[in-house]
Formats: structure tokens, C-alpha cells, sequence
């Protein structure tokens, strides 16, 4: 017996929600790709379609995968717009500015590298460093604000009792530390956002 639209969307709603949460792995996200799909499919000619499950499983899984598409751009796109010219300025104001900034930044750094996981110390900087906003980190590390925020805290906690160690020997960073360096000689920030790309997804890699 066919069904109408109304019970269509009773009826199969629960299942989109589910493959488009499948996903996204967000449930607002997935919440909205179903009713817009439903909002396309409720505009267009009801008898072109021969399966209606067939189609809005088809039709949820696709916009999907175009959302996916859409956020991985723009995260790409955000990274490369970061820009370093008040990074000096503003890590002076940070944790660490008791510290003599131009012969203990080196340091300063290796502790950082050494004490932070890769999401924690991209959280730290972007936060205590550049100042962004809860919004712009999620954003930037593709991960929910609640999380951030955690991951910020960890960071913070890690770091409070370095105060009186920030001349010890700890792992050399110079990859990173000449990245940094160079991007804000240069105003270029490219290459420094793709070593701390390359640095979390690298950590990501060997988790597995």
C-alpha cells in the first residue's frame, strides 16, 4: 500500500537521521541534512520517483558526503589564512613571559613540544598565542567546542608547574621552532601551519 508524504517522513525519518549521523558523527548536523532533504524531496515531482526509500537514503547519503566536503575545504581554507604578525606580541603576553622572550623562546617551545600532546599544544597556541576564540579552534581542529575547551585545560594543567624548569634539556624542536621563526620573519605563516598539520596528523597515525 503506498504511503503519503506525511507518512513517508514519519515512517523513514529515524533511518536517515541514523546514516546521515553515521556520517558526520554530529547530530545537529545530520539532523539538518535530513530536513533539508526532505524539504528538496517534498518540491519535486512525487511521481518520478519509483522507490521513495531507495531515493531519500540515496539523496541523505550523497548531501552527506558533500557536507563532509564542503567542511574539509574550509577547514583547508582556514589554516592557510592564519596569520602570524602579532604572534611575538601576543606570546609575550602569554604563560611565558617571565621569561627573557629572545634567548628563552627556544625553550620555552621544547617545553611545549615536550609536555603537550599535538592537539593539546595546537589548542595552547592557537588560544594563549593567537588568541582565537573557542569557535575558531573547533573550527581549525575539526573538533566539538567541549572538547577544545578540555583540551586547552589539559594543556594549561600540564604546563603550570614549568615555570621554574623552562631551561631544562628536553627534545630538540627545531623543525618547528625555524618554521615558527621564519613565519613571522616573513609574515608567512603556510609552511608553520602545515608542520602543526603534519604534527597532529602524524600523532594521529601512529595512535593507530
Amino acid at each position: 500500500m503506498p504511503v503519503n508524504q506525511a507518512q513517508a517522513i514519519v515512517i523513514y525519518q529515524p533511518m536517515l537521521r541514523q546514516i546521515a549521523y553515521n556520517l558526520l558523527r554530529c547530530k545537529a548536523d545530520a539532523e539538518d541534512i535530513v530536513q533539508d532533504t526532505f524539504v528538496k524531496w517534498l518540491s519535486i515531482d512525487q511521481a518520478k520517483i519509483e522507490n521513495t526509500k531507495a531515493y531519500l537514503i540515496k539523496a541523505v547519503t550523497n548531501n552527506s558526503l558533500k557536507h563532509l566536503n564542503a567542511l574539509k575545504k574550509k577547514k583547508e581554507e582556514y589554516w592557510d589564512s592564519i596569520q602570524l604578525s602579532e604572534i611575538l606580541t601576543r606570546f609575550k603576553e602569554s604563560d611565558f613571559a617571565y621569561i627573557d622572550f629572545e634567548k628563552e623562546l627556544s625553550a620555552a617551545f621544547k617545553v611545549i613540544q615536550a609536555k603537550l600532546e599535538p592537539l593539546e599544544r595546537a589548542a595552547y597556541l592557537l588560544k594563549e598565542v593567537f588568541d582565537f576564540d573557542y569557535e575558531s579552534i573547533q573550527k581549525v581542529l575539526d573538533k566539538k567546542a567541549d572538547h577544545c575547551r578540555q583540551l586547552l585545560s589539559r594543556a594549561r594543567k600540564k604546563l603550570e608547574g614549568e615555570r621554574g624548569k623552562i631551561n631544562i634539556e628536553l627534545p630538540d624542536t627545531s623543525h618547528l621552532f625555524e618554521s615558527f621563526k621564519n613565519a613571522c620573519n616573513l609574515n608567512n605563516v603556510t609552511d608553520f601551519v602545515q608542520h602543526l598539520k603534519s604534527d597532529i596528523a602524524g600523532a594521529l597515525h601512529n595512535k593507530k
